[in-house]
């Protein structure tokens, strides 16, 4: 369980805060820098402004008005150290206890600018990964590693909150040999590693981490810092560093200019590994550059030198290899199974990221009383996505999610769909605009949305526009990764009556709008030449029309299908510091009544009784009861025949991992047809055919 926890949450508030910050261009959000980087000495001039200017907005405009106190204090403590070492392997108990003697006077010191204490504690932690490695390599000598014992009842323990301190060098000694008795059991029985190739690789990834993290520069530093003060406030809430913010307005866009190449870092050799090819790319019109060839150098141009980028970290490899439309990258490319490298000339071009917009496809299902199969149009809403900038510019035809699903539902209406269904599961929301414009192409007008400030102040944000894109029979389905956005248009559309919301027992709960504050222009007051990021900050709490917040409590389906999303621990009331769930007086609105109680009641029956009979559920509704069992485990045996048992009755960890996995891939059908689809399918036709039958009988 532990791995794909440790992805949930290193991506989750990013993720749950709007869009998951991940390019498709380079994996996710690298934290480091090459190996060239100058090595972290002290806190630069502009460290101090940047967090000065920082905690002034936090001040002034968070939503909960919380004050600097000893209260976030401890929290960015507590924060900041389990960013740094979640697992407690590198620190001490005597290092943890001379930095808790500054865990009071964290926030009031940055407020003054003064982020000294982050780079203590970094340095510190440098000193100590130095230190370990060391020793890592007596423990994985070829003597060493025959003589350890996989017949004790050891225990690793695998939640970080129940791991200490060690508080000498025995225990220190303890931990290492516990942790690598883990590896290697994982890396023989789980990942299936050659036995002769174990040593080595796991040599590797040790140290690749830690030259990556002696890689960290200035502004990566800071960016953990200040998120581990400002989220301190509420899980949204962070700073973003200059090279994060780019990522996210990409994201924002569904566009940028490169290659085309999804890449990915593999901690086992240091290299940069291609993904996949995005469809229409430059790399792939080109067609030398295949998955799984290792990118081993990076050149600018046709002459430009080939800089090295083995063990560089993924955020700047792609940084090397982005640039401008019609501008040529050279890559030095070790193609797979070859012993010699080649070098490809790629000439940059615009990429727009296709599976990162709403698509579209037409799908056949079950029988009208003509014999013919109803026609269900189906939407993969990947986000609530807008360019920000082409807006603010007065692009025309910026991209917008509302403007795409409008040609899509244009495109339905020719071919006379009988029913759409939208597809929320993977959707993390976007744009607060685009969840009330979007809600509008299936209600008339009204209001959409309720939000309420630090103040108390409750205003409400209409669809203005008269008309609608899509009258017909609406299905909205959602997960537990649903949110923000995705919550304020699934609410809307259950509160208006107007469609049915199935999937699982609710949606991730994430009721807060945040706003994006450039630290350049806050300091100078007009745009800056040089970026320093910018805060993202929680300014208001949104409310559906009938007053309900969707904080922590999510939109409830109406019909609950078994998935073993709904019992993952990635909800808003997962994350620390999630603000409460509460409720403002309902708006005046006319629903639509294209829902009733009776019609969902008949739904459900039908759906349970397919289900029942359905073996794919079935063992569905088995994986969700064996994770149950599981999922609370905080430590795993290094008995090796305990581990091996474990191992084969154990899937927990596998189902989450998958879970994950498919929510993050970036190669994907427009709908994956299996036993789920079928179902919501099934439901879909249900619901049409139940109501023509109530219409005629009401007639």
């Amino acid at each position: 369980m532990n791995r794909a926890i440790e992805h949930l949450s290193r991506n989750r508030r990013s993720y749950f805060a709007g869009l998951l910050i991940v390019s498709m261009f380079g994996g996710a959000v690298a934290l480091v820098r090459d190996n060239r980087a100058a090595e972290l000495k002290q806190p630069q001039a502009i460290d101090h402004v940047v967090a000065m200017t920082v905690t002034r907005r936090l001040i002034d405009e968070h939503l909960t008005r919380h004050p600097l106190d000893t209260e976030i204090s401890e929290r960015c403590f507590k924060g900041f150290l389990k960013t740094l070492d979640p697992m407690k392997l590198y620190f001490t108990r005597d290092d943890f206890n001379q930095f808790a003697a500054h865990k009071d006077e964290l926030a009031g010191k940055i407020k003054s600018g003064d982020v000294g204490f982050a780079y203590t504690v970094f340095q510190t932690l440098l000193k100590r990964i130095d230190e370990r490695m060391q020793l890592v390599e007596q423990l994985l000598s070829e003597s060493e590693t025959a003589k350890y014992d996989f017949g004790t009842d050891d225990v690793f323990v695998t939640d970080p909150d129940k791991t200490v301190y060690a508080a000498n060098s025995d225990e220190i000694r303890e931990k290492w040999v516990k942790r690598i008795k883990y590896d290697l059991l994982t890396q023989q029985y789980v990942e299936k590693t050659p036995e002769k190739e174990i040593h080595d690789k796991l040599i590797h990834r040790y140290h690749s981490f830690a030259k990556r993290m002696h890689q960290i520069k200035n502004d990566e530093l800071l960016e953990m810092y200040l998120t581990a003060l400002t989220s301190s406030f509420d899980p949204h809430t962070s700073y973003m560093s200059a090279s994060t913010l780019e990522n996210f307005n990409i994201l924002m866009k569904a566009e940028l200019d490169g290659i085309g190449a999804s890449l990915q870092y593999s901690q086992d050799d240091g290299n940069t590994i291609v993904n996949e090819l995005i469809d229409g790319g430059a790399a792939q019109l080109d067609g030398r550059l295949k998955p799984k060839d290792r990118v081993i150098g990076v050149g600018q141009g046709e002459k430009g030198e080939i800089v090295d980028v083995v063990d560089m970290s993924l955020n700047d490899v792609v940084k090397l290899i982005r640039g401008q439309r019609g501008t040529i990258v050279r890559l030095k490319v070790l193609p797979l199974g070859a012993a010699e490298p080649k070098t490809y000339n790629i000439t940059r071009a615009k990429i727009e990221l296709k599976n990162s917009e709403a698509r579209g496809e037409i799908l056949d299902e079950g029988k009208k009383a003509n014999g013919d199969p109803y026609k269900v149009g189906f939407i993969d809403l990947p986000g609530f996505y807008m360019d920000m900038t082409g807006a603010r510019q007065g692009v025309p035809e910026f991209k917008s999610a509302t403007r795409d699903v409008r040609k899509i539902l244009d495109g339905f209406n020719q071919k006379h769909v009988d029913a759409v269904i939208i597809d929320l599961r993977r959707n993390g929301g976007g744009a607060l605009n685009e969840a009330i414009s979007l809600t509008g192409l299936f209600i008339d007008t009204g209001p959409v949305v309720q939000v309420k400030d630090s103040d108390g102040h409750v205003q409400h944000y209409d669809d203005l526009e008269a008309g609608v894109a899509w009258a017909g029979p609406l299905v909205v389905l959602q997960s537990k990764f649903s949110a923000s956005a995705s919550e304020i248009f699934a609410g809307a559309i259950q509160d208006y009556h107007r469609g049915l919301v199935v999937g699982d027992k609710s949606s991730h709960g994430k009721g807060t709008v945040q706003s994006m504050l450039d630290v350049g222009q806050s300091l100078f007051q007009v745009p800056s030449a040089q970026s320093l990021g910018a805060l993202k900050i929680t300014i208001q709490q949104f409310y559906r029309p009938d007053g309900d917040s969707t904080q922590r409590r999510g939109v409830v389906s109406d019909i609950e299908l078994p998935s073993l999303t709904t019992h993952l621990p990635v909800g808003e009331a997962d994350l620390d510091y999630a603000l409460k769930f509460d409720h403002v007086d309902p708006v005046p609105f006319n629903t639509v009544n294209m829902v009733d109680q009776d019609i969902v009641k008949q739904l459900t029956q039908l759906s349970s009784e397919r289900i029942g009979k359905s073996d794919d559920f079935q063992k569905v509704v088995k994986n969700i009861a064996r994770y149950e069992k599981q999922k609370d485990r905080k430590e795993v045996t290094l008995n090796k025949e305990k581990f091996i048992a474990d191992r084969a009755d154990s899937s927990a960890e596998k189902d989450e991992e998958d879970e994950f996995n498919e929510l993050n891939e970036t190669k994907r059908p427009v709908v994956k047809k299996d036993f789920y689809i079928n179902e919501v399918l099934a439901i879909t036709a249900d619901y049409l055919h139940l109501s023509k039958t109530k219409l005629a009988t009401t007639n």
